[in-house]
């Protein structure tokens, strides 16, 4: 574990970032300057390259979390006359059906268990039955659970049915393989503190510049208003509409260019996949079992259910764990007693092991006590 840092966050975001990637935030910018406005342009460039091999596809940044981004993207995308049918199985799924309620659109929400995967036929079904949908949203890393959905087979049938497709990749963008092609994917959403490995501070869109070009007028905000962002940074050389994160882009650039150097997605997408291996691996063999089947289960986090001991106080657990400089997550599921271990950042499989042996011993103190 890197001595400079006070412990890993072992979460699905923010998460453990490069030192260079801090240093990166150490120059001060003006929002007007054109070599920052130059870095926006390299980030949207790069994006898009990361997304898509075809053209007629663009990049948008927007200020705040990932929820900003997603919330700009259902606000401002969707007709006044238009209808969205939410695929929801989690937390962030609900986000998505909650936010279109709160901006009054019609909507259509299927709604599945949380350790179950969405119903394909359900959802080819309702599709061909209700006319008046134009546009469906689904999470495509659920990480309330940990689970991976379908995102390229649901893809393929709202392409089928001749709807737009808003992917919410937010925790799966840059550390899971897809492309908007491969996914029938219109608008895809992801945040600078993800598996890019950045900090927090902007969400993006990737998006068919030929639909979003289309969406001028619809937007329900003014700040959220995904058409007049788009706009602006296109026509004028990277510039944001309002005061724009300047420390956090410059940290995202350099995250772009570790991941390059890393070897790309792929690279990364094994890199988090052997830690979530080794992590379920080491955790079973002390009893902790996952919540998810391993073929429903993400890279990216891991949902674990409590340990069958009276004495044991997640709480506990957690501030032992910390004092050990390993931060976890408290579980989001419903209906099980949960944690959650994040896979991804600037973390590897030995530290996987290493925050195996702490947990033995912190469960063994505070079981024993």
């Amino acid at each position: 574990m890197d001595a400079e840092i006070p412990y890993l966050l072992l979460t699905p975001g923010p998460l453990t970032t490069t030192k260079s990637v801090r240093e990166a935030m150490q120059v001060d910018y003006s929002t007007w300057d054109v070599d920052y406005n130059q870095r926006v342009v390299e980030i949207r460039n790069r994006l898009v390259q990361l997304a898509t091999n075809e053209s007629g596809y663009t990049s948008v940044l927007m200020q705040g979390s990932g929820t900003f981004a997603v919330e700009a993207t259902i606000g401002s995308v969707i007709p006044p006359d238009g209808k969205l049918l939410v695929i929801s199985n989690g937390a962030y799924g609900a986000r998505i059906a909650q936010i279109t309620r709160c901006l009054n659109i019609s909507l259509k929400e299927l709604s599945y268990p949380e350790t179950e995967p969405p119903d394909l036929d359900e959802i080819r079904n309702y599709l061909a039955t209700d006319n008046q949908i134009t546009h469906v949203a689904m999470v495509h890393c659920e990480t309330t659970t940990g689970m991976l959905n379908p995102a390229a087979e649901v893809g393929k049938i709202v392409a089928e049915a001749g709807k737009d497709y808003i992917l919410d990749a937010m925790s799966s963008f840059g550390g899971i393989p897809l492309s908007m092609e491969s996914h029938h994917v219109d608008y895809l959403i992801s945040s600078a503190n993800k598996c890019i490995q950045g900090v927090p501070g902007f969400g993006f869109v990737i998006a068919n510049q030929k639909m979003l070009e289309q969406t001028a007028g619809f937007a329900r905000s003014l700040s959220l208003d995904l058409f007049s962002q788009w706009n602006e940074m296109e026509h004028k050389g990277g510039k944001w509409r309002y005061t724009s994160p300047t420390h956090v882009v410059c940290a995202f650039l350099q995250a772009l260019k570790e991941l390059e150097t890393e070897g790309g997605i792929q690279q990364r997408y094994d890199r988090y996949s052997e830690n979530q291996s080794t992590l379920v691996t080491a955790m079973q063999k002390q009893g902790l079992n996952t919540l998810l089947p391993r073929e429903l289960q993400s890279p990216i986090i891991t949902s674990f259910y409590y340990p069958e001991h009276p004495q044991f106080s997640f709480n506990e657990f957690y501030d032992e764990l910390k004092k050990r400089r390993y931060v976890i997550y408290p579980g989001k599921v419903s209906q099980a007693e949960t944690f959650r271990i994040g896979n991804i950042g600037n973390v590897f499989p030995d530290d996987m092991l290493a925050l195996v042996e702490h947990i033995e011993q912190v469960l063994h103190t505070i079981t024993v006590s």
